[in-house]
């Protein structure tokens, strides 16, 4: 059994297995490994039941400014591109209608606003009006005195099953290697440490040894870089998000509402359920939660390890209470996990969608949804939104992905095999990646730009 490689990347999550696809298809690299604990691949927040099921590309997600609107979609794409060029389309990543809607006069206007911004980054993109929607999903006009109206499209692929995707990098990596590709299943990772220029890794099946380390570890990921000295400036809140069944007659699109921007984190949707059939998912809710799985009571301690509360973190929970707005979303969130009141009190927040939805129509939906984690700056004293990362530029990286991690899986291992290769000093076909995963257009104009004197033009 081999015991070192160039590369080990902790973690066999999306994260991890886009980037074992990636090292191994479009680098040289003699030797690479990927370490996961548990007995499966995607096991934990990228397993369908456990996240949003969305591509996430910023076309109805009202909390992505134009700017990052238009990295999210470069990195959604790659993600759509890999999926079609395999042959996933259908079986992995589907189409549905797809919306955000505009309840009220402020939100209409603000809906109608973005469409006509937006649709600069999103050719695609159609304006619904209240008529219009009775004709694509009656459910959302049905008993609503409100004025509404919505963005979104048709016939665009947006609902991905993430856990089979990372099950496909992990399949095509060991197809594609021109080296030594390996999956340690079942194989958890309890230490890292730097011995001379190699890191040494502890697992129940011995030592293991590496040139570069990459630890995608979700929520454990910034507990192994406090184990080794890096990264104390961060604390890691994990936050937990659940669901609740409708039936599928309820709603066939995938429906966003407004974003609060005082909120930091994401307004529920509703849309059809890709692993439950027969079942349409609202949510998720958002709750802190004192531990770094959902659902193993044996990582409470971890998690006070990681998140080390002090005054730099107590400062950043008393700002974000003393807004009334996010104290009240807190609050309601808490409460929505309480049985016997749970139901009627979400209810309220799922008629937004669904005006007619009653009592009877959801339920909870036990042992669904995952836990995120959101990672606090103790310097700057406030909270992180967004994929986090720790390149220590010694050999070792820490990645820390709250959502959209899962869309932006590629782009995310692309920075990391950039980062491999240039210490490492390994061959990287970049250009090659860019065409199969970014498109040929966009692959030329990269490549363009990277030839000395070209400026691409600003159109």
């Amino acid at each position: 059994m081999q015991h070192y490689y160039n590369v080990i990347i902790v973690g066999g999550g999306i994260s991890g297995t886009a980037l074992l696809y990636e090292l191994a298809k479009y680098t040289d690299i003699e030797s690479v490994a990927l370490f996961e604990k548990y007995k499966s691949i995607a096991s934990i927040n990228t397993n369908g039941r456990n996240n949003s099921q969305t591509l996430h590309c910023g076309d109805i997600e009202t909390n992505y400014t134009f700017e990052k609107a238009k990295k999210v979609k470069r990195t959604a794409n790659m993600l759509l591109n890999y999926a079609l060029k395999h042959g996933y389309g259908g079986k992995h990543i589907f189409k549905f209608p797809k919306m955000v809607i505009g309840v009220g006069e402020r939100e209409v206007e603000f809906i109608k606003s973005r469409y006509e911004i937006f649709k600069q980054i999103y050719p695609y993109l159609e304006l619904f009006s209240k008529d219009d929607l009775a004709s694509i999903e009656p459910k959302l006009v049905e008993g609503r005195e409100e004025s509404i109206v919505a963005m979104g499209a048709l016939d665009e692929y947006c609902a991905v099953d993430f856990g089979a995707i990372a099950e496909t990098f992990a399949d095509n990596a060991k197809k594609e290697t021109k080296g030594v590709c390996d999956v340690h299943l079942d194989c958890e990772v309890y230490q890292i440490e730097k011995l001379g220029d190699k890191f040494q890794l502890l697992t129940p099946k011995g030592k293991y040894f590496a040139d570069y380390v990459v630890v995608n570890a979700g929520a454990h990921s910034l507990l192994h870089a406090h184990k080794m000295g890096y990264g104390k400036e961060y604390a890691c809140l994990p936050i937990g998000g659940s669901f609740y069944y409708a039936p599928a007659s309820i709603l066939g699109s995938k429906v966003y509402t407004v974003q609060n921007d005082k909120l930091p984190f994401a307004a529920i949707h509703g849309d059809p359920d890709i692993l439950e059939k027969g079942k349409t998912r609202f949510g998720p809710t958002a709750l802190a939660l004192p531990k770094l799985e959902r659902y193993r009571e044996n990582t409470y301690l971890e998690f006070f390890s990681s998140l080390k509360p002090d005054k730099s973190v107590m400062k950043v929970f008393y700002d974000l209470l003393s807004d009334e707005d996010i104290r009240d979303y807190v609050l309601k969130n808490m409460m929505y996990e309480v049985p016997g009141i749970r139901k009627g009190l979400f209810l309220k927040e799922a008629k937004k969608i669904i005006p007619t939805l009653t009592e009877s129509d959801i339920e909870f939906a036990e042992h669904v949804g995952g836990l995120r984690p959101q990672i606090i700056d103790k310097r700057e004293k406030k909270l992180l939104l967004g994929e986090a990362k720790i390149d220590t530029k010694e050999g070792i990286v820490f990645n820390m992905t709250p959502s959209p991690g899962a869309t932006s899986c590629l782009g995310n291992a692309l920075k990391d095999v950039e980062l491999i290769a240039d210490y490492l000093g390994c061959g990287f076909e970049k250009s090659a990646l860019e065409k199969d995963l970014l498109g040929s257009e966009e692959a030329q104009v990269l490549a363009l730009n990277r030839m000395p004197g070209y400026v691409a033009s600003a159109g």
